[in-house]
C-alpha cells in the first residue's frame, strides 16, 4: 500500500478542508492512477523498481505545501483538487489526443467535475469555499506559475520523484523543504524561494536530474506506445472515453478482458529494452518522440534566479533545452 510520502514534511498535520475533500470519491480515484503515466507497467531499468507514487499523494502533498507558506483555506483546497481531472495514465492521454507537448487536455473538466460531485460540494459549503475560489489553482502563483518559476505543484513532483528516483535522500528533501520562504519574484507576485544559495542549486540539480527521466528515450517511447494501445482499445469498443476517467486497475482488467489488447498489454509491459536508429527503419513498431521540456530555475532570497549566478547548473540549463528528439525508437523486452 502506498504511504503519505513527504506529507509530514511538508507540514505537521493535514488541516480538516483538506482532510474532508481528500476523502471524497473523486479524489480516491487518484489514489489508482499514477505519477509515473504507465512507464512504472514497463520492464525498463530505470522504472522497474520504483514505488507507487500516486496522483493522490502528489495532491495532498501540494495542498500541504500551499497550506504550509499560506494558511489559506481557498489556495489548498485549489492545491489538492487540481489533478481532480487527471484520466488513467495522466499525460498519456494527452500523447493519445495530440496534446503532449502543452499537456493541457489533462487538466479540462476540473471545475465541472467538482461542481458534480455532492461530496465535495458539501465539504466546500461546510468550510465556508465556493466553487470559484477551489477550481483553478492557476490562479494562486504559490500554487501555479509559469516554468520555470517554482509553485507548489512543481515543487511537490520534483521531491517527490527526486526522492523515488533516488537523486535525493529524504533527508535531504526535508532540508531543502526547510530552506524555503516566500518572496515577491520579479513580477511582484509571491513565489516559493530558497533562502539559501546552497539550497536552490542542490533543489535545481535535482530539478534537473528528474527533468531528463521525464524526456528520456524509455519514458517518451512508453508514453506513446501505451497512448497507441488506448486508441486501438477505444477503435475496438474495448474501452470506451469515459473509462479513461476510471482507475488503471479497472481498464488494465479490460484491456486483459479483451483477445487483441490483453496480449498488447501484455507486449507493453514486458518493454526492457530500446533500438534506436537515426532514420525509421522498414518493418517493426518504431516511434519518433518529442516531448515537453520541464526545468525548474528557482529563487534564492536576495540572489535572483540560479541560473544568474550558477553558470554551471545554467548551461546544464541551456544543454537541456537542447534536447535531441530525433531518433527513432522501438521496444522489446530483456533477452
Amino acid at each position: 500500500m502506498e504511504g503519505p510520502g513527504l506529507w509530514p514534511i511538508y507540514h505537521p498535520r493535514i488541516p480538516p478542508v483538506l482532510r474532508h475533500l481528500s476523502a471524497t470519491p473523486p479524489m480516491a480515484r487518484l489514489r489508482q492512477v499514477g505519477m509515473n503515466c504507465g512507464c512504472e507497467y514497463t520492464d525498463f531499468p530505470r522504472f522497474r523498481h520504483l514505488a507507487p507514487y500516486s496522483r493522490f499523494r502528489h495532491s495532498v502533498g501540494v495542498g500541504l505545501i500551499v497550506w504550509h507558506f499560506t494558511h489559506d483555506a481557498a489556495q489548498a483546497a485549489a492545491g489538492l483538487l487540481h489533478d481532480i481531472s487527471t484520466p488513467v495514465f495522466a499525460h498519456v492521454v494527452d500523447f493519445l489526443r495530440g496534446d503532449h507537448l502543452t499537456q493541457t487536455a489533462t487538466e479540462h473538466g476540473t471545475a465541472a467535475l467538482i461542481a458534480a460531485s455532492p461530496e465535495i460540494c458539501r465539504v466546500l459549503a461546510a468550510h465556508g469555499l465556493t466553487l470559484e475560489q477551489v477550481c483553478d489553482y492557476h490562479r494562486y502563483p504559490v500554487a501555479d506559475n509559469d516554468a520555470p518559476r517554482l509553485s507548489a505543484d512543481r515543487l511537490e513532483y520534483t521531491l517527490g520523484n527526486a526522492v523515488n528516483y533516488g537523486f535525493l535522500s529524504i533527508n535531504r528533501a526535508r532540508a531543502l523543504y526547510r530552506d524555503l520562504t516566500v518572496i515577491p519574484n520579479e513580477d511582484g507576485a509571491p513565489e516559493l524561494a530558497f533562502r539559501t544559495r546552497s539550497a536552490a542549486s542542490a533543489f535545481t540539480a535535482a530539478a534537473l536530474n528528474c527533468a531528463r527521466v521525464y524526456v528520456a528515450d524509455e519514458d517518451r517511447f512508453a508514453m506513446e506506445a501505451l497512448a497507441w494501445l488506448l486508441r486501438r482499445a477505444l477503435d475496438r469498443g474495448v474501452l470506451d472515453p469515459a473509462d479513461l476517467k476510471a482507475t488503471e486497475p479497472q481498464v488494465i482488467a479490460k484491456l486483459l478482458a479483451d483477445l487483441v489488447c490483453g496480449p498488447l498489454w501484455s507486449r507493453f509491459r514486458s518493454f526492457a529494452r530500446l533500438r534506436r536508429a537515426a532514420e525509421r527503419p522498414d518493418g517493426g513498431e518504431w516511434y519518433q518522440v518529442a516531448a515537453k521540456l520541464r526545468w525548474i530555475d528557482p529563487l534564492a532570497v536576495g540572489a535572483g534566479r540560479v541560473s544568474r549566478w550558477d553558470t554551471d547548473l545554467a548551461a546544464e540549463m541551456k544543454a537541456f533545452r537542447r534536447t535531441d528528439f530525433s531518433p527513432w525508437l522501438s521496444g522489446e523486452p530483456q533477452r
